[in-house]
């Protein structure tokens, strides 16, 4: 799939800039490549850049932030879910608030998540 360019220098300043709900995600899911969930952080696809991204399990994992329920957020984020489900990638989208108050909450949501899409046939 054709990554734009501007999605590849976007994802690259965003791995350097991490909201703390976001590193604090990163930190949780980098602890969990055992059960065979390997995430990308701020991964660039097609016009796009997922905030984490497991390959094997077709998983996208959204942070969101208050700003993701006002305006014309909720619209786009619709959009942007809908595009990748046609790629065949499940779109799990976190409150940024449940990150930093249950972290071991938030992580077991990807987990439940991800697990059964890995065990799936294609």
């Amino acid at each position: 799939m054709d990554t734009s360019p501007e999605a590849r220098a976007l994802a690259q300043l965003l791995r350097r800039t991490l909201t703390l709900p976001e590193a604090l995600l990163w930190k949780g899911l980098k602890a969990r490549r055992q059960e065979g969930l390997h995430f990308r952080k701020q991964h660039p696809l097609g016009p796009y850049v997922l905030d984490f991204y497991c390959a094997r399990a077709r998983l996208c994992v959204e942070v969101d932030g208050f700003s993701h329920g006002a305006g014309h957020r909720p619209i786009r984020d619709a959009q942007r879910d809908a595009w990748l489900r046609l790629q065949g990638i499940e779109t799990l989208r976190l409150r940024a608030g449940l990150v930093l108050e249950d972290i071991d909450a938030a992580l077991s949501m990807v987990r439940t998540t991800a697990l059964p899409r890995i065990a799936a046939p294609e």
